[in-house]
């Protein structure tokens, strides 16, 4: 198939199909990072974001290719999660910008608009390093640059431009050693390709869908988000007609019970009569069954008609919605905290990205006026700052990021609203807190900004948490389920238990110049954990100052900071 123009109805579907390309690979993507730890997110990022960007698109009532274009770039500039997603939308922005008065595209306006993106891309990053996303932009548009000398196909220049790509994310563990050491390819740059892969597909007319069956743990996550919709939705206890969510495994054909031949169709339709929000996903071997009924027993009778059941899960509604109820109240609790800090600061806002109730009302017991929900696994889009500045009274900002992939969408929203904002670069939760005892509401915004930055630099920082697969880095070698002890950022130890991480990576922080350790607990660990390890620190030096906070942060069982 030959394309010398690219029409608007074209250049839509080049988006949606990108769009659908990444939201398919996301989790690949995610697998690529770096680090083992259960927080990787440049797949979920990236997706999010053209997604963004998609809506715009579909949004746009124009036939202009230009116009649609320009369209893209401001939903991925308000979508952008992560510090991959705000690159793709640069990359994007210098697309759009290219081509921003063209009614249709020739082979040549593609490749000058993948030229452009590569440009902005680059000037966007303070220190552009190769063997990333940037790279894979890059050898892509050279690609595309020296086909468009030969034809005037957009199939084909689209084409190269996806091998060029593909070839310079096979290169980059030879462009970044961690790469090479951890055995991957850099994941934004994969993300990159499966973008123009999908531009690719979509111009030649030969879209590969990618065929997804569900995982056990994916099936799972299918449930859960099944379960949470149902529940939520429910006003009041009461109203909860089918109160028992039941969920079975069935290994089919096996099992002395076994009189059925299993049907799809028959087995769904039959399990329907039982209750409402049901889910069945079945393969040649198993099959697995949410539902919500009255009569749990009965769905289990029936699966065993046609196999053993493998997995068995029952739970009381009522009970589960009246722990939310509880839930919502402790975040009535934290608006009504988060009001009275606002009254105090006056003009100022200080704006902190974190999740877990405990540190959320630390942060706020500090100084914050303002929580993002997010961090670790989950980084808030330039939109998400952008309306929460937008909605505050506060005539000017402090952000804290907490994570250091969210610096760009931060300081990319701070440039697109009206109040000035400082946004200082706190790469953990224990820095952001360090940062606010330098705080003060009657200094200004710049020099408040500075020693806040001189006060992060005083604090080392220390997490706990889990490994996710088997990998060597940095020279140390973790196994899958191991503790990781990571201190500033590097994986320094590794343990089978996490108080025993924990300890260890304390040891490692303090010297003879540390005056206070603070020690927040998470989901995956307890007080009595915590007092461990506060016990363990003092036997190193017992004129420590020890304190322990109850954080409720996910994925992290412990955080650790020295002073």
């Amino acid at each position: 198939m030959e394309v010398t123009k690219i029409t608007e109805s074209e250049f839509r579907k080049m988006v949606l199909t990108a769009s659908n390309k990444l939201n398919n690979n996301a989790k690949f993507i995610n697998s690529l990072n770096v680090f083992p730890v259960p927080d990787g997110d440049t797949g979920t990022n990236m997706s999010l974001s053209l997604a963004s960007g998609n809506k715009y698109v579909s949004e746009s009532t124009s036939t202009e290719v230009g116009h649609l274009a320009s369209a893209l770039a401001k939903g991925l500039l308000m979508g952008a999660r992560g510090n991959s997603g705000v690159i793709l939308s640069q990359i994007f922005r210098g697309f759009g910008k290219a081509i921003e008065d063209k009614h249709e595209l020739t082979a040549q306006d593609l490749t000058d608009a993948l030229s452009a993106g590569v440009e902005t891309a680059y000037k966007a990053v303070m220190k552009p390093q190769e063997g990333t996303i940037l790279t894979v932009a890059r050898k892509a548009a050279e690609a595309a640059r020296i086909a468009v000398k030969n034809t005037d196909d957009c199939v084909v220049v689209m084409t190269k431009a996806h091998e060029g790509a593909k070839k310079a994310l096979e290169s980059t563990p030879d462009l970044l050693p961690v790469l090479k050491e951890v055995g991957v390819v850099d994941s934004g740059g994969q993300g990159l390709t499966f973008v123009y892969q999908g531009f690719m597909e979509s111009l030649s007319g030969n879209v590969v869908e990618d065929e997804h069956v569900p995982n056990p743990v994916e099936m799972d996550e299918m449930i859960n988000a099944e379960h949470h919709k149902s529940v939520q939705g429910q006003l009041h206890t009461e109203d909860i007609e089918f109160g028992y969510c039941t969920e079975i495994m069935v290994r089919l054909g096996a099992g002395r019970l076994v009189d059925s031949e299993f049907d799809y169709d028959t087995f769904r339709g039959h399990l329907a009569e039982y209750g409402d929000s049901l889910l069945v996903i079945a393969d040649d071997e198993v099959v697995k069954v949410h539902v919500h009924t009255e009569h749990p027993g009965e769905v289990l009778s029936y699966g065993q008609h046609f196999g053993s059941l493998i997995k068995v899960k029952v739970d009381n509604m009522r009970l589960q919605h009246e722990t939310i109820l509880e839930k919502d109240k402790e975040e009535d609790t934290t608006d009504e905290l988060l009001e009275k800090a606002r009254k105090d600061a006056g003009d100022y806002g200080v704006m902190a990205v974190v999740s877990g109730k405990g540190l959320k009302e630390l942060f706020i017991s500090m100084g914050a006026t303002d929580i993002l929900d997010g961090g670790q696994t989950m980084n808030p889009s330039t939109e998400d700052f952008v309306e929460a500045i937008n909605a505050s009274s506060a005539k000017k900002f402090i952000i804290m990021p907490n994570n250091k992939n969210i610096f760009l969408a931060a300081k990319q929203a701070a440039q697109l609203v009206e109040k000035p904002v400082e946004v200082v670069e706190s790469r953990s939760v224990l820095e952001g807190l360090s940062g606010l005892f330098a705080f003060s509401p009657d200094v200004e915004l710049q020099d408040n900004a500075e020693s806040m930055r001189e006060a992060i630099e005083e604090v080392t920082s220390g997490q706990v948490t889990i490994a996710v697969r088997d990998t060597t880095i940095d020279g140390q070698e973790i196994k899958k389920d191991d503790y990781m002890g990571i201190i500033d950022g590097k994986i320094k130890l590794t343990q089978k238990d996490a108080k025993s991480a924990a300890i260890e990576m304390a040891k490692a922080m303090i010297d003879e110049d540390s005056e206070v350790v603070t020690i927040i607990f998470g989901e995956d660990g307890n007080q009595e954990e915590a007092e461990a390890i506060e016990e363990a620190i003092l036997e190193i030096d017992e004129d420590l100052e020890v304190e322990i906070h109850e954080g409720n942060q996910p994925v992290y069982p412990y955080l650790i900071s020295v002073e």
